[in-house]
């Protein structure tokens, strides 16, 4: 069945403040994380069928449900995980911030990969929790740049600290992390009595059949001692339907964060479940590999017009996820490149200061549109570079 990536609704008439109307009209929005695409056909119809069944009470996510979310972790990923040690929340955010209050306290807190996703700096804010960073590092080829673990500054983090914060694919630098590198971050944190949380919300947007490894899966010594966070919002398009699930093995863990759980009184969303059921019975798998095609060629499109056309700036080729990491340091760009850009080629991006403050010279653009807006975006910098 063909999908048309290119043909885009218009999400200026929505009544709701969004990734659209959050600028003025003459500015063309590629910043957050929000794909321009309209849904797969097999959760439109699904949804559809449960408006017009006209009920739209409680739902209580059931053992069925669980069932199907484990069954897809051992398809795609040979990961046998127990329905029983998978628990609901609205959203992955959600997830890791119980985290911080069930796992830190004063005297141990977590620690992030920087620059990383600007929700993963707030959950200091927001949970009380003690922070520490431990940089990527930024490896410069030509144009182009690419991220790896820095191991020692890895484990200087992980000393005192109770959790490991793990954003894998990574947001904004597009690494899907090799069963190389996630074995030796899972023995340090191991070695230093440190609880991994494992952000996988991007684990099914991979691009040029990139591997992706659940970092649990790597023994059940592992397992035991992460906490693994999914949802289909991310690739399938859905983040308004707030629907997300927790695996946590361990049962004393568990019973710990369903404790919270219960105590903040979170309530599924009907339309987030029925989503969810759609696509862990894998019904939109076929839409899922026609949009990775048309992403792919998205990204080399704007890694080749990065590079032919914005000298000065350098950017990563990711492995996964819609977004691409903008190097702007060799250039003068006042007061910022996100304000440079929004001011004079009238595109919004994501601001890099957000993601670390190292990154104050970095903007993250988010190539999930059709082609031919992506094309505008990149040619009105340019334009402004010029």
């Amino acid at each position: 069945m063909p999908f048309n990536f290119d043909d885009l609704p218009s999400r200026r008439i929505q009544p709701f403040l969004n990734k659209w109307t959050a600028y003025p009209s003459d500015v063309l929005p590629m910043w957050v994380a929000d794909m321009d695409f309209p849904v797969a056909p097999a959760i439109q119809q699904a949804l559809h069928k449960h408006v017009d069944f006209g009920v739209l009470g409680y739902e209580i996510p059931e053992k069925r449900l669980y069932n199907i979310v484990a069954a897809r972790m051992k398809k795609l990923y040979g990961w046998d995980v127990n329905p029983d040690h998978i628990l609901y929340t609205v959203g992955v955010n959600n997830g890791y911030n119980i985290a911080a209050r069930v796992l830190c306290n004063r005297q141990r807190g977590y620690f992030i990969q920087t620059p990383v996703y600007n929700e993963f700096w707030d959950a200091e804010k927001k949970t009380g929790a003690r922070q520490k960073t431990a940089r990527l590092e930024k490896n410069v080829e030509g144009g182009r740049i690419r991220y790896t673990v820095d191991f020692d500054a890895f484990e200087r983090a992980a000393k005192g600290s109770a959790m490991f914060l793990l954003c894998n694919p990574h947001n904004p630098v597009g690494r899907v992390f090799s069963r190389a590198e996630l074995k030796r971050m899972a023995d340090i944190c191991l070695e230093h009595d440190v609880t991994i949380v494992s952000d996988e919300i991007h684990s099914e947007l991979l691009l040029d059949g990139a591997v992706f490894t659940p970092i649990a899966k790597l023994s059940r010594e592992v397992e035991k001692r992460t906490i693994t966070l999914i949802s289909a919002s991310k690739a399938y398009n859905v983040p308004g339907l707030a629907c997300a699930f927790m695996i946590i093995p361990d049962d004393t863990l568990r019973a710990k964060f369903q404790t919270v759980l219960d105590g903040m009184s979170l309530e599924a969303s009907i339309m987030g479940l029925t989503a969810a059921k759609v696509v862990y019975e894998g019904k939109a798998d076929t839409w899922l590999g026609a949009l990775l095609k048309y992403l792919k060629g998205n990204r080399d499109f704007l890694v080749n017009f990065v590079e032919d056309n914005l000298p000065g700036v350098r950017v990563t080729k990711p492995e996964a996820t819609c977004l691409a990491w903008l190097d702007c340091s060799e250039l003068d760009l006042k007061p910022s490149p996100y304000n440079f850009f929004l001011k004079n080629a009238k595109v919004a991006l994501s601001a890099g200061a957000k993601f670390g403050r190292e990154s104050e010279k970095f903007v993250r653009l988010n190539f999930g549109t059709s082609r031919k807006r992506l094309e505008d975006g990149l040619k009105r910098m340019q334009k402004a570079l010029k």
